[in-house]
């Protein structure tokens, strides 16, 4: 399928870093090591505004990427409900709910953790317009207490047909589940999405904020009542880890909105489902709710303490010199978890590890042992300030893989409304599917199209 959508969202965690690691927004900040110097701040924007130019429904007069246009107009028409809204994927024309979920839960962190440094470069309102934008969709997907839409669209028959998503005309084919025909993974993530984001607008707008939690619980209580395992997005999204990480995941998110009892109670007595891994991604959520836990764990919680050591587990399988190292780098120095679209896994494990030298700085603790090595939290944000500045630019390529950044970046995009936009444009009346180029060692077809 090419790139995700949550790739970008988790692009933009990636950027949030600046000199020694530290969450700082400079507009140029040098790297020490390598003698070079990114604009994370630009950065930042640049994946930001990745998500305006996935819009879907009507667009607003503040649209940036003006070779938009409004699309999709009666999504959800065919069972009088409106669906019109939300992302598209990737760069075709469905609208896959369980990763747009995923997505919107990461930019609600990013919004959450670094609210002063993103809005010191004049991004934060750009940020929550991106959040609202998958949110409100996602709310309006949960159509009653055990119903919600999951997909608007036909995988098959959109990716046979390359146009523009404005010149649309393949199926919007509705995909939802029921009471009878359950799929808690997605329930459980557009829990968690809703939870995430009522904290991002708590501060702006409370109503709006409040009726996101409500629609999270609601959804909580259906993933949970009526369990069984997600498959309506297969093959283009398959549940391969189960849905008891999106449980943990969701009921992590609606404590930290809700503060409510129940839901550490929930997470203390379903500790067992918790695994040991090596991947964070739309599909395995373990180690996204360890981390929330671990720091309730060095809160006082000293009941979350299987949470902490799993989730040290997954620091210690990724970091360079541990004795426990599952997930190797490449010849460069990329993290490298498997051939298809491997940057979102590079970028998801780079997060967390930002995410947990935070808390263990916050928790003033100096250390995490992995067997015979140990890591401070500074070794910590090194080596997540190294997958950065890799894929912006510091590699044996010396190319930036953000699409826009830098002075060298891939030119043939795999995106149909970008690229149907410019060949409207230039007169052309065929259009084909364009690959990125080759990069380093094993990742060699991470940036390939479909």
């Amino acid at each position: 399928m090419g790139y995700k959508l949550v790739v970008c969202s988790l692009v933009l965690w990636c950027v949030l870093v600046g000199h020694n690691g530290l969450a700082r927004m400079d507009n140029r900040l040098n790297d020490s090591d390598s003698g070079l110097a990114y604009d994370y701040g630009g950065a930042l924007g640049k994946a930001i505004m990745f998500f305006e130019g996935q819009r879907s429904g009507k667009l607003p007069t503040s649209q940036r990427v003006n070779w938009r246009g409004d699309s999709a107009l009666s999504d959800g028409k065919l069972e009088n409900v409106n669906l019109i809204g939300g992302y598209y994927d990737s760069g075709d024309h469905v609208k896959f709910g369980w990763p747009m979920a995923f997505t919107v839960s990461l930019l609600s962190w990013a919004a959450v953790e670094y609210e002063s440094e993103i809005s010191s470069v004049n991004q934060l309102g750009y940020l929550s317009s991106a959040i609202r934008w998958g949110s409100d969709f996602l709310m309006h997907a949960h159509t009653s207490p055990t119903t919600l839409y999951t997909q608007v669209g036909d995988g098959n028959a959109d990716h046979q047909c390359w146009e523009r998503p404005e010149d649309m005309d393949t199926p919007r084919t509705l995909y939802k589940i029921s009471a009878s025909s359950p799929g808690t993974e997605a329930a459980a993530d557009y829990a968690a999405a809703l939870s995430a984001a009522s904290i991002a607008f708590r501060k702006v707008d409370s109503s709006y904020s409040s009726k996101l939690l409500s629609h999270s619980k609601s959804l909580f209580d259906f993933a949970d009542k009526y369990r069984g395992s997600y498959g309506g997005s297969c093959p283009f999204y398959c549940s391969y880890s189960g849905y008891q990480d999106e449980l943990l995941w969701a009921a992590s998110w609606i404590y930290k909105a809700s503060g409510e009892s129940k839901y550490l109670s929930y997470l203390s007595g379903n500790q067992g489902w918790s695994q040991v891994v090596c991947e964070f991604s739309w599909d395995k959520k373990f180690v996204g709710a360890q981390t929330l836990m671990t720091e309730e764990f060095y809160g006082g919680k000293k009941e979350f303490s299987k949470f902490r050591s799993d989730a040290e587990s997954f620091i210690c399988a990724v970091m360079p010199g541990s004795s426990s190292l599952q997930i190797k780098t490449t010849p460069g120095g990329l993290l490298y978890t498997r051939d298809s679209s491997n940057l979102q896994y590079t970028t998801s494990s780079t997060m967390v590890l930002f995410l947990f030298s935070k808390i263990l700085t916050r928790s003033h603790i100096d250390r995490i042992q992995c067997g015979s090595a140990h890591f401070t939290p500074m070794q910590i944000r090194a080596f997540a300030k190294a997958q950065v500045d890799y894929i912006l630019g510091n590699n044996p390529m010396k190319m930036s893989y953000m699409v826009g950044f830098g002075s060298k970046y891939p030119r043939q995009l795999h995106h149909r409304a970008f690229v149907g936009a410019v060949s409207a444009l230039l007169g052309e009346t065929k259009l084909h599917t364009l690959q990125f180029p080759q990069t380093d060692g094993p990742v060699a077809q991470v940036n390939k199209a479909e």
